[in-house]
């Protein structure tokens, strides 16, 4: 009677297969999802600067200056990752106008969007570039309101 050899399991070569694929794809997959799980962090400043200006405008129209509104000086908001700060304008135009601007800090450092009296909103620093019409874009060319 003649004994075969009955092979079981992998052999060495389809394993190394196997792993150089799993390198690969985890190598193509993993920037992405560090990029979306970035993006992902840039909402809550963006809408902290958008609710500070309301507070902002809120308070103009009740004193008629941004010099004695609150909102600029004493409760600024504080989302995850971000620094808001908010400047008002001194000099010629004192009081009349005001720049508030969110910066990232830690995993967001590169960072920063402004909003200012006119309502004008700016990308002034983010790791693809600088935009300043928008804050963020959809289909990379129009502004997403």
């Amino acid at each position: 009677m003649k004994r075969t050899r009955h092979s079981g399991g992998f052999t060495t070569i389809e394993l190394l297969i196997a792993l150089v694929i799993i390198a690969i794809l985890t190598a193509v997959a993993l920037p992405s999802y560090r990029s979306y799980v970035q993006r992902s962090k840039v909402p809550p400043a963006l809408d902290a600067l958008s609710s500070l200006s309301t507070r902002m405008e809120q308070c103009y129209q009740d004193t008629g200056t941004y010099t004695s509104c609150a909102p600029c000086s004493t409760s600024l908001p504080t989302p995850a990752n971000f620094t808001v700060t908010c400047t008002i304008a001194t000099g010629a135009n004192a009081g009349r106008s005001y720049t508030a601007t969110a910066t990232g800090s830690g995993q967001m450092s590169g960072y920063a969007y402004t909003i200012d009296s006119s309502g004008n909103r700016a990308t002034t620093a983010h790791p693809n570039g600088t935009n300043s019409t928008c804050w963020t874009t959809r289909g990379g060319s129009t502004c997403d309101t």
